[in-house]
């Protein structure tokens, strides 16, 4: 059975940031450890600025708040250009708690020229932010670059045009003052003395993930993300004594939402960066163990990449005891069944209860939660949950979390709801529902004002994911994206590029990167490309026979024909900082000869024989080959 975990005498909160001096008033919270971070993914590391106490937590932002608000007004916006970590928690409620609109981006070095410095641009450029806040060796580092002569005009002129305000700065000069504080007197809370953002105020603006195009500002109002945490919190079961694990990157989407769900709850959560998972998956795992974690969220190819790193080893022999988690959140559509069973499989021995598999949804555009197909009541728990078309459902609509939210699967066409079994497009309508794309007028009366059939319907968020909703209880399948769905206009059939991708993988697992491959529509054929392991470029041969076995493996398994099929250099397939392929990003560049190529074949239609290789050091365009 659902419940809120929490005494009636301490009501939930219209903002996020509210909670905090509630935390902090209570003796059995004050001390209590909010966040803790691992520079590095181990528990060996931490030191004593490893913790930030819901008290220093609550002192910190009212600090920063007040600091800000010397120098800034009300309502402002203020690039938060910090490296993730704890100061960057403390900013993001700073900035809620002193009225100002915050964009978190992660901080990219200008002297690059890469796609993160383009982004940086496009968000100053797009939310025209008054101050940028960093920590001060970042700051150095922009003064020096627009003294160098940049080549990058714009991004110099952008970075001219905002104040900077060092993290430095804005800390409390006595570190100690928890430790000086009588623990037996209550901090003083008046509800009427908040002048932080109000619940229909925008506190935030998050960039859409880039999966699908160019990344859009959402513009996301402090009472919207605060029901989405309590909704989320309410779907798995939150509670005070629970312990988050998260290397998930803070500054959008999931990472940023579970560090506002670790607050509401007055749980635990524990932080660490993608780069020590991605360093040693095997770390992600042992931070579980350390801290006894209940809930962990990650994307879906972490099941795959933690099992590849581990084949050859007993998980018992590293130390590790999952016994604890009771919520292993699965993000990142989709979400297939074959991998999360041999993922269980493998760690049952060290205590791994099958029921704690979570496979959820969401998107920035809903603040990032939707759904889960995870429940309180065995009956619905993994393994026992159906399966369609080999993936998860993604949730579960009978008996709703809650009345406000509703979900339905749509043709995307006439806006007419289908019926149960029939895949559409998925729209939500939530009070949790963003406001829109910041300065995309059009665009956000065509994704976030949509109705059904009718004008009295209420407003739904076009998710542009492609569902079905199956059984008597409901389950949300999501299948993949609309705008990756690749169609022929001679044929009716209708292909979702991921299962050619897994079977790609799958068939080929010792040569190519999981996760690291893309199936995109080429005129009218279909194009593979995927990342090798090593660079090996003179072993042609062998290079030939992947390409071969893969096309192969996709016309006989998926019944799918390739015309080409491209293996490249690693680091070569664009993704989002959560990890999806930005297959929109991989045409672009199929097209324009962008690509690290170790070894490209065309091949026929009838896919029986070869038309002709190429290794594409010599010729820039991958469409010669078709």
């Amino acid at each position: 059975m659902l419940y809120e975990n929490f005494d009636p005498l301490f009501p939930d909160q219209p903002v996020v940031d509210r909670y905090l001096p509630v935390w902090a008033s209570l003796p059995a919270f004050r001390s209590k450890p909010a966040f803790i971070w691992s520079e590095d993914g181990t528990a060996g590391s931490l030191n004593d600025g490893s913790f930030l106490t819901y008290q220093q937590l609550h002192d910190s932002v009212q600090f920063i708040s007040d600091q800000l608000l010397r120098q800034l007004r009300r309502r402002d916006t203020v690039a938060v250009l910090c490296s993730a970590g704890l100061e960057l928690v403390q900013l993001i409620y700073g900035c809620q708690r002193a009225g100002l609109v915050s964009v978190p981006i992660s901080p990219p070095d200008p002297f690059l020229e890469n796609e993160n410095c383009h982004h940086l641009a496009r968000a100053l450029s797009q939310t025209k932010p008054r101050a940028a806040i960093a920590h001060q060796s970042y700051i150095y580092t922009i003064f020096r670059y627009l003294s160098s002569s940049p080549t990058d005009e714009k991004l110099a002129l952008l970075l001219q045009s905002v104040q900077w305000i060092s993290m430095d700065s804005l800390k409390q000069p006595d570190k100690k003052a928890e430790v000086n504080q009588d623990k037996h007197q209550p901090i003083l809370y008046h509800s009427s003395s908040y002048y932080g953002c109000n619940p229909k105020e925008p506190y935030l603006i998050q960039y859409t993930s880039g999966a699908t195009a160019i990344p859009k500002p959402v513009v996301v109002t402090a009472g919207a993300a605060a029901h989405n945490v309590r909704v989320a919190r309410k779907a798995y079961n939150l509670n005070p004594n629970d312990v988050i694990v998260s290397w998930l990157p803070q500054y959008h989407d999931c990472g940023l939402m579970f560090l506002l769900l670790s607050v509401i709850t007055g749980a635990t959560c524990v932080l660490t960066s993608p780069m020590s998972f991605v360093t040693n998956p095997i770390r992600w795992l042992h931070l579980i163990t350390a801290f006894k974690a209940t809930c962990t969220p990650v994307p879906s190819f972490t099941l795959p990449l933690v099992l590849k790193r581990v084949k050859d080893e007993t998980p018992s022999s590293k130390g590790l005891d999952l016994r604890s988690l009771r919520n292993l959140i699965l993000i990142n559509e989709p979400i297939y069944r074959a991998a999360v069973e041999e993922f269980v499989d493998e760690f049952k021995a060290v205590g791994l209860d099958p029921g704690c598999v979570s496979p959820s949804y969401g998107l920035a555009e809903n603040c990032t939660f939707v759904s889960t197909a995870w429940s309180g009541g065995r009956r619905w728990w993994f393994p026992a949950m159906p399966n369609y078309r080999k993936l998860l459902p993604s949730g579960r609509l009978r008996d709703g979390l809650c009345t406000e939210i509703k979900v339905v699967v749509v043709n995307g066409e006439t806006g007419e709801v289908v019926e149960d079994g029939v895949e559409g497009e998925i729209w939500v309508s939530s009070p949790s529902n963003a406001s829109g794309y910041l300065g995309h007028p059009s665009l956000t009366k065509k994704t976030f004002h949509s109705k059904i059939n009718n004008k009295s319907s209420p407003n739904f968020i076009r998710t542009g994911d492609r569902g079905v909703i199956r059984g008597a209880d409901r389950f949300l399948f999501v299948i993949g994206r609309c705008s990756d769905l690749i169609k022929f206009n001679n044929t009716q059939q209708e292909i979702h590029p991921h299962y050619i991708e897994s079977t790609a993988y799958n068939n080929s697992s010792a040569y190519l990167r999981g996760g690291c491959i893309a199936a995109v529509k080429i005129s009218e054929t279909i194009a593979v490309v995927a990342e090798m392991q090593r660079d090996d470029k003179n072993d042609a041969e062998l290079l030939r026979k992947i390409c071969e076995e893969i096309r192969k493996a996709v016309s006989i398994e998926e019944g799918t024909e390739l015309g080409l099929v491209v293996l490249v250099k690693r680091g070569n397939i664009p993704k989002t900082t959560s990890g999806k392929v930005k297959r929109w990003a991989v045409k672009e560049k199929l097209a324009g000869g962008g690509l690290g190529v170790l070894m490209a074949i065309g091949f026929e239609k009838n896919c029986e024989v070869l038309q002709r290789e190429e290794e594409l050091r010599t010729r820039p365009a991958l469409l010669s080959l078709l």
